[in-house]
């Protein structure tokens, strides 16, 4: 387990546990005893830690496809370029960008003066929600701000598909069929996970405004906030042997 990939998997499951925490536990409540509420210390908590952990995963999932890159283009190189010590710079590098984006948004939106009430429409404090509530125009340096980061998941991204451009292009020159398999196996779990990432989060920030209704946004909110981290540890286990074993023996 001391290997890089599970290393990046421990730093996954900790984004997915604490993107989980921050917005299902505060709504089970809220649901229990009936009420929506929440403190303004815990509404930017919210919007800082979401900020957070969303950020950091798209920095990570771009690393792993970095890994999946060498072990497969560059396998003679793996051990170089992935040493112990690249892979805990990587994975503070991605920490680090997930807080420095948190605190920025979250200084930002709530620095602009809140009059249009205090209730949130959604099941957690998000930004576009917060933003409603505002009635200053300087909150287009919010929108300004929120373009600015998703142009570099969006860049994450493309780095990711160009990785598996080069990737595919290796592994179809493998002659052997079991060769094949074996390099599309450690490669899906990833490609699972990104694809589930990427569409979830395209769809609750590029619909159209036409289609928009609060039903259609509680449910786009769930999809892309509940959904994913609830999903890759699954989709990670249901590719691993060992795990695999170990759940048929409990069975």
């Amino acid at each position: 387990l001391h290997t890089p990939m599970y290393f990046f998997l421990l730093n996954l499951s900790l984004l997915d546990l604490g993107s989980i925490s921050t917005t299902v536990p505060k709504s089970m409540a809220n649901s229990l005893w009936e009420t929506r509420a929440i403190s303004y210390a815990g509404c930017a908590a919210q919007v800082f830690l979401f900020v957070l952990f969303f950020t950091a995963e798209s920095s990570l999932l771009t690393i792993m496809a970095y890994d999946r890159y060498v072990a497969i283009c560059k396998p003679l190189h793996y051990e170089t370029l992935l040493g112990g010590r690249a892979c805990v710079h990587m994975a503070t590098a991605a920490w680090s960008t997930g807080i420095f984006c948190g605190l920025l948004h979250t200084a930002n939106t709530f620095s602009l003066p809140l009059c249009q009430g205090n209730a949130v429409d959604q099941f957690f404090c998000e930004i576009p929600q917060v933003l409603k509530l505002s009635c200053s125009h300087s909150y287009f340096r919010e929108v300004g701000l929120s373009v600015v980061t998703l142009f570099v998941v969006f860049s994450c991204f493309v780095f990711i598909a160009m990785s598996y451009v080069q990737i595919f292009r290796v592994v179809l020159r493998i002659p052997s069929e079991q060769g094949r398999h074996k390099a599309f196996s450690t490669c899906l779990p990833h490609l699972a996970v990104v694809s589930l990432f990427v569409s979830t989060a395209m769809f609750a920030h590029l619909k159209p405004r036409s289609i928009s209704s609060p039903l259609l946004d509680l449910v786009v909110a769930v999809l892309y906030s509940v959904v994913p981290p609830a999903m890759n540890p699954l989709i990670y286990s249901l590719r691993n042997k060992e795990i695999k074993d170990a759940v048929w023996k409990l069975m």
